[in-house]
């Protein structure tokens, strides 16, 4: 099961379209959509918008693979052996297909396609908290209160990557162009993570959440299903009652929110009449032994999904690593390992995503994607040098790995480097700047892209430079 999350714009009577059509005994048009998206947003009118002007673009689609809470640097793309124990840890390092470069021991598959990607050991954003940290990573901009958590989304905050994508290539079939998977990150406080959302550029340009468990035995798309009690030609009547009601509404407040309540409408008629969007989530049409080698769980299947949604035209997928149930139990959820590192790696983290992330770069490549879809490993931070005395790793911004495949990225590159413990960069500092202008650069998309601050001033899609060691 899943949902599309939306918040619907108020009328100046304060009654949603939503509202008005519902209390006339239609619901929304008597569907089981409860959830839309905001409208597909227009192009930006801006200037050096478009696709070109000196962009590299191999890139049709990107999926972030993000592993929330913060992986380990010393236990994935950057193991020490030569340091102390406390520092190295548990594990050992293992050779990779790329000669002279060992990764963490339990990413075994990884460690068999390093020669497919290029590893940052360098990134850092001096940040030691994962709402602002992760801002920061998802959006290129710093926060404005770094070292802070739990901040709730604002509508002035820079919009995240996957809303800047949906603004400038809004794309033309029934699916979304941003879309994030299986949930957005939630903090320890209950609260919707920053960094996941348009910001400033407004609701309409937020990617779409679908709240999911792809896994489950009945995963099914019901949000893109006509209930039993419409059949199709219940549904064209709807539309055609729907558009009086636009017509009528939008001839007492022309533009404006009611204006772009026409495109989620129109949007949701065309996901339910949409064959082939309403396909990209039947995972029952992939073989058994595919969906076994991503792993029959939901961050394995999630991923799954995300390559299925790309490949009918989705332009940036997010799979954020799921809370499971009882993962709070272990005062460790996710990624965040303050205590029994070891063990919460070799049994519930590492073998899982060894396992999905290299499935997506086999099952890409297999059906000749690889080469236009960008693919990208990365966290909000990595986990300090030494252990501590609950045999855990604490937050730590001031040095950590991500890897980036596919669309033109030359596989078997390592950039940059940590220090002796794996604590601070030693050279090849990436700043997540950045990483967002060279996720723009394979996209398509000029980095003088223009969009508009909430004081109307044009500014600049990225403030960062592409890393020309990836190409």
């Amino acid at each position: 099961m899943f949902t599309l999350n939306d918040v619907g714009y108020r009328l100046c009577d304060g009654l949603t379209r939503r509202e008005l059509l519902r209390v006339g005994g239609l619901g929304l048009f008597g569907l089981s959509l409860p959830d839309l998206s905001r409208a597909r947003a227009a192009a930006s009118a801006a200037r050096g918008t478009g696709v070109g002007g000196g962009s590299f673009g191999k890139a049709k689609a990107c999926i972030l693979l993000y592993l929330s809470g913060g992986p380990p640097q010393h236990e994935t793309w950057d193991p020490k052996p030569s340091a102390p124990v406390e520092i190295r840890g548990d594990f050992r390092p293992i050779a990779s297909s790329v000669p002279g470069l060992q990764v963490g021991e339990l990413m075994p598959r990884l460690a068999g396609q390093a020669h497919l990607w290029s590893v940052l050991r360098g990134v850092s954003t001096s940040d030691n908290a994962h709402s602002s940290s992760g801002y920061w990573m998802l959006t290129g901009q710093p926060y404005a209160r770094p070292n802070t958590e739990c901040n709730a989304p604002a509508a002035s905050d820079w919009p995240c990557l996957g809303a800047v994508v949906k603004r400038l290539r809004p794309g033309s079939g029934a699916l979304p162009p941003a879309v994030t998977l299986p949930g957005q990150m939630i903090s320890n406080a209950n609260i919707v993570a920053v960094g996941q959302n348009a910001g400033f550029l407004g609701r309409a340009a937020d990617p779409w959440v679908l709240n999911c468990d792809p896994s489950a035995a009945d995963f099914r798309a019901p949000a893109l299903d006509l209930p039993l009690e419409v059949p199709p030609s219940r549904l064209g009547q709807r539309r055609s009652l729907l558009d009086l009601a636009n017509r009528h509404l939008d001839a007492v407040e022309r533009g404006g929110a009611i204006a772009r309540y026409n495109s989620p409408n129109q949007q949701a008629f065309a996901l339910l009449s949409s064959s082939r969007a309403r396909s990209a989530f039947d995972l029952a049409q992939e073989p058994a032994r595919l969906r076994d080698s991503y792993g029959r769980h939901k961050f394995g299947q999630s991923v799954l999904l995300a390559r299925r949604l790309v490949e009918a035209g989705v332009s940036l997928v997010q799979v954020n690593w799921p809370r499971e149930p009882g993962d709070m139990a272990s005062n460790s959820p996710v990624w965040d390992t303050h205590s029994n590192n070891s063990e919460r790696l070799r049994t519930a983290l590492m073998p899982p995503m060894d396992r999905a992330c290299s499935a997506l770069l086999e099952d890409l490549s297999a059906r000749g994607l690889l080469d236009e879809t960008l693919v990208l490993w990365m966290g909000e931070f990595g986990r300090t040098p030494r252990i501590n005395q609950g045999g855990g790793r604490d937050h730590w911004g001031q040095v950590f790995s991500i890897a980036l495949a596919g669309a033109g990225i030359r596989g078997g590159v390592v950039h940059g480097a940590s220090d002796s413990i794996g604590a601070y960069p030693r050279d090849g500092l990436v700043r997540p700047h950045d990483l967002a202008a060279t996720i723009f650069h394979c996209l398509g998309l000029p980095l003088d892209a223009e969009i508009v601050d909430p004081l109307g001033r044009p500014v600049t899609i990225c403030r960062g430079q592409i890393i020309p060691q990836v190409f």
